[in-house]
């Protein structure tokens, strides 16, 4: 008697076991959800990554140039320290594969033409000649172009995806970052304030 009262609790216990794990994806699903919906509500754009590196130095530029892109008849130098020491500098990581990044070239040629900053490229895991393509057909907005083949780089700058901007200010310190293209309203109310902000404190 106590056996089989035993047993049946047994049972009991393992139906109930077995009821609770079929119910943790259901369960996990809804705490998914209602993060979610919470960031959804909360008017943040769930886009804005939260960057480690904005505050400290900016990682160390030794990179290749993009053979055969010329500026003023000669080559576009490659992307080291020396393009960016001393200057207010955008590192904008760009590929010629890479949409977002043709919509967002306009806006980079045109703060090409503000002279208080410096643009520079992280061309990431491109061919040479697409590369050189996209800019011969849309324009070159950077003083100095290094390639990432293989992306080593790109980890060292913590990029997600791309395009990503970077602000690097006069001592070297990342200042900014914008995940994904800039727009119109990214450009104005985001980074040239951070722009200015560099500016006051040279």
């Amino acid at each position: 008697m106590s056996s089989e009262t035993g047993e049946s609790g047994h049972s009991t216990g393992m139906r109930s076991r077995r009821r609770f794990f079929a119910f943790v994806p259901l369960i996990a699903f809804a705490a998914l959800a209602v993060i979610f919906y919470s960031q959804l509500i909360s008017g943040r754009d769930v886009s804005e990554v939260p960057s480690v590196l904005i505050g400290t130095k900016a990682p160390v530029l030794d990179l290749p140039q993009l053979d055969g892109l010329m500026r003023n008849g000669g080559q576009v130098p490659a992307l080291t320290d020396t393009q960016v020491d001393g200057k207010i500098t955008l590192v904008n990581v760009w590929a010629s594969w890479c949409a977002p990044c043709r919509q967002e070239h306009p806006l980079l040629m045109a703060l090409a033409e503000d002279s208080r900053i410096n643009i520079v490229g992280i061309n990431y895991k491109d061919q040479t000649a697409n590369a050189l393509r996209f800019l011969g057909e849309l324009g070159n907005p950077y003083s100095a172009v290094g390639i990432d083949p293989n992306g080593v780089a790109a980890i060292d700058w913590g990029v997600y995806g791309i395009p990503e901007t970077f602000l690097v200010d006069q001592n070297g310190t990342i200042v900014f970052k914008q995940i994904g293209p800039f727009t119109p309203e990214a450009v104005r109310d985001k980074l040239v304030p951070e722009i200015e902000k560099a500016l006051a404190s040279s």
